[in-house]
């Protein structure tokens, strides 16, 4: 058979562009809320929280509120302040995390932190924590305070219990998977849920939405620990290998150790007690866990809970909400950054 031949065209990379669409008017709303929020007598605190929420975060969290009122045709405006008050919660946890890590880099600038201090930041993030209550409060649903409030305790939960697994080696998958769940999927989770009550809709439809937010916030989170050691800072706005030094046992290093010989595991155990952590050691890290397919595993767990997140929205109508809500979550696992 002769004749020209076609190739198929290749399917774009999966984008944040269309929630970001379909979202854009109601994050003016939200995004106004926040700035007034933010506001305080003190100069301090607007100043250093703007330092965090003026620094270019992709949003996520507040877009999937509003994402999932899209989804269920909600035509209300409560989503704006709560989506506002699941900012503030993130920022406060951010803000705290960076004091706990010492960390000096987020999203390409100098952590409010290191521009700050550690005592003006741990009171800012409390700030804004109380700012996200007050917020919970004037909605006026005692069921809505309780799935933010729940959500905030178990972030707190999940960052004390991945302080208390730092540089134990011996860090199961299972416990690690329960610690992102707590730390980073409860406020995904959260987020999608609520959006579900201001609309009055079912149990059913509030716990896929639920589900959604809680399989994309895993797959988010196994993301980021496949670009720690398969990304170069610039890609990432933090410096490459912050986890490996802060001796973190994330799921490529689990996967590592593993599946290591004698010899590497005893690298291992060395470097995530704190005794190998120059350039070299990290540099031999990323070869151990490229010889080990981690990172490759680590993303194919990621696309196990991404498929489930779309699946858990399989009940709702097609649509451009439905279509954005499941873009974003393949986008959550190919990002590279």
């Amino acid at each position: 058979m002769t004749g020209n031949v076609h190739p198929l065209p290749r399917k774009a990379a999966p984008s944040l562009q269309p929630l970001m669409a379909l979202v854009a008017d109601g994050m003016n709303s939200v995004n106004a809320v926040i700035l007034d929020r933010m506001q305080s007598r003190i100069p301090l605190i607007p100043a250093l929280a703007g330092h965090l929420i003026a620094g270019g975060g992709k949003r996520m969290r507040p877009m999937l509120t509003l994402a999932s009122a899209s989804l269920l045709g909600y035509g209300g405006s409560r989503h704006y302040k709560l989506a506002a008050t699941v900012e503030f919660i993130h920022t406060a946890t951010l803000l705290h995390d960076d004091v706990v890590d010492g960390s000096d880099m987020r999203r390409g600038k100098k952590t409010a932190n290191i521009v700050y201090g550690n005592p003006a930041t741990v009171l800012v993030g409390d700030f804004l924590f109380s700012r996200s209550f007050e917020l919970m409060v004037e909605d006026g649903s005692l069921k809505v305070l309780r799935i933010l409030s729940n959500a905030s305790a178990v972030i707190a939960e999940g960052e004390v219990d991945q302080l208390v697994a730092q540089r134990q080696i011996e860090t199961s998958e299972e416990r690690y998977l329960a610690i992102i769940n707590a730390k980073t999927a409860a406020l995904f989770a959260a987020a999608c849920r609520i959006a579900a009550v201001v609309a009055e809709r079912s149990d059913e439809d509030e716990m896929a939405l639920d589900a959604y937010g809680r399989n994309l916030g895993i797959a988010f989170q196994l993301a980021d620990d496949a670009i720690d050691y398969d990304s170069d800072a610039s890609e990432m706005g933090k410096d490459q290998g912050d986890d490996f030094r802060e001796g973190k046992m994330t799921l490529p290093v689990i996967l590592a150790y593993a599946r290591g010989t004698e010899d590497e595991r005893a690298f291992w155990r060395a470097a995530i007690a704190g005794d190998r952590n120059s350039d070299q050691d990290l540099a031999h890290a990323v070869a151990l866990i490229r010889r080990h397919d981690a990172v490759n595993a680590t993303r194919e767990r990621a696309r196990h809970y991404a498929a489930r997140a779309i699946d858990a929205i399989a009940r709702f109508p097609d649509g451009a909400a439905k279509a954005a809500m499941t873009e974003a979550a393949e986008f959550a696992v190919a990002r590279r950054f």
